[in-house]
């Protein structure tokens, strides 16, 4: 059994698996959505930074975070995250288009109460 890490950890357990992740990626994506799954914190970090990034858009945020996008909105908001209001680009439309189209398909499969 290996013994848990009291501290981050080191660089080079980061950098095996990255080179994993070329030769077994299924393996790699695996432990890292069994992780996502359980760590909420861990989750909203990652994916707050790649807004924060501009590498992707408050509603592709939001369907990733499975929250509406007012309430991703109003909660960024809160936290003083700065808003980017429209796309930036192209791609970005349709990130935020086929955003709202997983949304409402999911809202369409949920009974009515």
């Amino acid at each position: 059994m290996l013994a848990q890490l009291s501290s981050p950890p080191p660089v080079w357990a980061l950098n095996q698996v990255i080179d994993l992740l070329q030769r077994r990626p299924d393996l790699v994506s695996a432990v890292l959505n069994r992780v996502l799954a359980e760590d909420a914190d861990l989750r909203w970090s990652l994916i707050v930074d790649l807004y924060l990034d501009q590498q992707i858009s408050l509603s592709k945020a939001a369907e990733l975070l499975d929250m509406p996008t007012l309430e991703l909105r109003a909660r960024f908001a809160q936290l003083g995250i700065p808003l980017r209001s429209g796309p930036a680009d192209l791609a970005e439309a349709k990130a935020e288009v086929e955003a709202l189209r997983h949304w409402f398909a999911q809202a369409a499969e949920q009974p009515e109460r």
